[in-house]
């Protein structure tokens, strides 16, 4: 028997015969998601259309020379049939989702019943303290009853948002009937409606028994963990099942400003670890590679029965199978196609998956696994790095620059920090990662000794906490970056140049050289002189979201804080991008959560001496969750009348409203917000608050000594239309500074205030526009931006 060998080199070679296919129907796909059915029925006829012609065109050529031109028409063929399946698998799904029957009931907006399917876990979102927890909850629809009676078959995703906390312990593949409003979806998914309910399901019998088995393990998993440090303890199910019920907020940003955040979420990644580690033993067992293939497979059921087989788990599973599969059979060359074949799979069974941000980077991420860890893995080898050694740093730095233009893309930014904090957490993900899961499935049969895992896996997961701590303090830990495709697409393409020219040695050098250069070189600029805060500053808003959060700096380092706005993650990057490291006095306006919700975010590790607060205590949600805070951060908390003065520093303040309690208002938590008359360096501040009409032509009537003339207003409730004109033209500022959130629904700002503000003399900054802003005293008045660091005179 004749044996054809390959070429040299040919084995590194990627194979990409179906990449073609895989990406034509990945794109058709996605595009079909915001395009009518018809439309994308037409855009596959014509396809197929030109795919016939073009194969009929290929075979009638058979025999001819010229075969590199017949393959490369092949190729064509292949990425036109790609189109005519992501096109008409997609056209099928969006036309049940825009069915007649279903559309209607959504345009009608009225109340019906559902009987539903659980697709996905319920999912907790944090909104406004003392309200009621916000559930989403993924479904797919069976029938739906409007009141008349009239039901309607529908096979179609329902998104359930629900405030019962009946909804919380709902498990994929359960059956339900829900009650509520239907409401129009955001579109770009195969979503058909959102079903409003505030009333508990009524549930039709148990979920799968693979669903209770897996619940009863993460149970067993949470419960090995209670012992554990609150940071240690809520890191460790998110690392293992992905629930991070536990992890506080504080770690949770952390990681996302690190680029980390991918482990506390199920991805082919833990499939890898999991997968890795069975073909690990099975190795040394010396297991021949079919055996092997098989016990990573066992491996891999189980993995998913424990996390859950929801849709996201079975797309991390099946990706993070694909290059371990081909590997354990031998077969590495083949793992490319299974990946092309893979994707399009999922796409054509689910073409919402082409939309899924988490799909692009479980793709990417494998990707870079096949194409570029090997590679890498190997060059670290011939120059002597242990084996080990160059597979925990190839793999995570291959994944992390395949998905940093889908992440640059999202975030607007690029993380410089991502890769380095990413190699040091490489050491402690695997342990932890295993650790975790044997302690879950060993917890029905031995719960003492999963607690004892768990202990062990707690230090591994402590490192992992301090990586992201450390990293995301770090200054000048991203860039920002153009957001959407075009940012992506550019990254992509110097990710693509860059990597070519690392192929050529003299060009790597010169990369290596220049790359060092720029480091050495603009780092410490950034670190020394990086422009944020400005010399002299007086007076920083920053944009925290549709809420307050502004800086009065006191000393180095120190500054008093008015408002903490809606975020704690927003606040501390606030103070941490100004170098506060202490607050002698925070200063609580009044209670709405726009104004209180980030208060945990000014106290990270920070010390915080004094809170004061008005003394309307309304809303009690807001009033408590900044008694409680206080409390916990050891600091004194003062209530402040008219006429309370402080001083810091060179800071002093004087609140100077409300004069009175006013009741009966359009808001009295706002019409009892605290003004205060600041002055910074001889410039002088006013802090409004939310104070609307009320409160404003109260302070007019008793003004303080000196009256109310400022060089600088923070314009009060985020500039809303509730102003009064004789209140502005008293205070006459120079400048105008308005904290905002960028497309909220309230009409914040009003464009007749902003408009006043200008034409008496003020230069108005919005920080939904400016971005983080601050007012400098030099000469003269002038602003700086955060986006902008050219001082503008006022």
């Amino acid at each position: 028997m004749t044996r054809h060998h390959e070429p040299p080199g040919a084995r590194d070679v990627p194979d990409l015969r179906l990449a073609g296919l895989a990406v034509a129907a990945w794109l058709a796909a996605l595009a079909g998601l915001h395009v009518s059915a018809g439309t994308s029925v037409l855009v596959a006829l014509v396809a197929a259309a030109a795919a016939g012609l073009g194969a009929l065109h290929l075979l009638g050529r058979l025999g001819r020379p010229a075969a590199p031109v017949r393959r490369h028409g092949w190729i064509a063929v292949a990425v036109l049939l790609g189109v005519v399946c992501g096109a008409s698998a997609t056209a099928a799904r969006v036309a049940a989702r825009d069915a007649a029957p279903i559309r209607a009931l959504v345009n009608d907006g009225g109340t019906v019943t559902a009987e539903l399917v659980v697709r996905d876990d319920p999912r907790a979102v944090r909104g406004v303290p003392g309200r009621p927890t916000m559930f989403l909850i993924p479904a797919e629809s069976t029938r739906v009853t409007p009141p008349d009676g009239r039901s309607v078959e529908a096979r179609v995703r329902v998104l359930v948002l629900a405030t019962d906390p009946a909804w919380r312990g709902l498990l994929p593949g359960q059956r339900l009937t829900a009650e509520g409003r239907l409401a129009a979806p955001r579109g770009g998914d195969l979503t058909a409606a959102v079903l409003r309910s505030a009333r508990p399901p009524a549930e039709h019998g148990p979920p799968p028994a693979s669903q209770r088995a897996a619940g009863a393990l993460r149970a067993g998993l949470q419960d090995a963990c209670d012992p554990l440090p609150d940071e240690q303890g809520g890191l460790l199910p998110g690392l293992v099942v992905g629930d991070t019920s536990r992890l506080p907020s504080a770690v949770e940003e952390d990681f996302l400003a690190t680029g980390m955040t991918h482990l506390t979420a199920v991805s082919g990644s833990n499939v890898a670890i999991i997968v890795g580690a069975v073909l690990l033993l099975a190795r040394w067992a010396r297991a021949g590679p079919w055996l092997a293939a098989g016990l990573c497979g066992l491996a891999l059921v189980g993995f998913v029965i424990l996390v859950r087989p929801s849709p996201s788990v079975v797309r991390a599973a099946t990706m993070g199978a694909i290059g371990l599969a081909a590997l354990a059979a031998g077969r590495p060359r083949a793992a490319l196609p299974a990946l092309a074949a893979a994707v399009t799979v999922l796409v054509l069974v689910d073409p919402e998956l082409a939309g899924d941000a988490g799909f692009a980077l479980s793709v990417l991420a494998t990707g870079g696994l096949l194409l570029l860890a090997p590679r890498w893995r190997d060059a670290l080898r011939r120059r002597r790095v242990p084996a080990g050694v160059a597979e925990a740093v190839a793999v995570p730095a291959a994944a992390q620059l395949a998905c940093a233009p889908v992440v640059a893309g999202i975030s607007g930014t690029v993380s410089l920090v991502a890769v380095p904090a990413n190699l040091l957490a490489v050491p402690a993900i695997a342990p932890a990662t295993v650790l975790g899961v044997v302690a879950a499935a060993l917890s029905p049969l031995w719960p003492a000794g999963a607690g004892f895992l768990a202990w062990l896996a707690s230090w591994p997961a402590w490192w992992l906490v301090t990586v992201a701590h450390q990293g995301a303090r770090m200054p000048a830990g991203t860039l920002p970056w153009p957001d959407g495709v075009a940012g992506a697409l550019l990254l992509s393409g110097l990710t693509l140049a860059l990597l070519v020219a690392a192929r050529h040695r003299v060009v790597r050098r010169l990369v290596a050289v220049v790359v060092v250069a720029a480091v050495l070189g603009a780092l410490p600029v950034r670190l020394v002189a990086s422009g944020w805060p400005p010399a002299g500053w007086v007076v920083a808003a920053c944009a925290v979201g549709q809420g307050d959060t502004v800086v009065l700096p006191v000393g180095p380092g120190r500054a008093v804080v008015v408002d903490a706005g809606p975020d704690p993650g927003a606040a501390d990057r606030c103070l941490r991008g100004l170098g506060v490291r202490e607050v002698p006095l925070l200063v609580v306006s009044h209670f709405h959560v726009d104004h209180t919700g980030g208060v945990a975010g000014v106290f990270r590790g920070r010390r915080v001496a004094a809170v004061l607060t008005p003394p309307w205590p309304e809303p009690a949600a807001g009033r408590d969750l900044v008694r409680a805070t206080a409390t916990a951060g050891s600091a004194d908390l003062v209530s402040a009348p008219v006429g309370w003065r402080y001083r810091a520093g060179g800071v002093e303040l004087a609140v100077v409203g409300p004069p009175y309690p006013l009741r009966g208002t359009r808001s009295d938590p706002n019409n009892n917000s605290l003004v205060v008359l600041a002055t910074v360096a001889g410039v002088r501040i006013l802090l409004a608050g939310d104070a609307e009409t009320e409160e404003q032509r109260a302070v007019l009537d008793r003004p303080p000594p000196g009256g109310l003339r400022a060089h600088v207003l923070k314009v009060a409730h985020h500039g809303s239309a509730y102003q009064d004109p004789a209140f502005l033209d008293a205070v006459r500022p120079a400048v105008a500074l308005v904290p905002v959130g960028t497309g909220n629904t309230y009409g914040h700002p009003n464009a007749a205030v902003l408009g006043r503000l200008a034409r008496g003399g003020a230069r108005v900054l919005r920080t939904d526009i400016d971005g983080d802003v601050a007012v400098t005293r030099s000469s003269g008045l002038a602003v700086v931006t955060r986006g902008n660091r050219t001082g503008h005179p006022t």
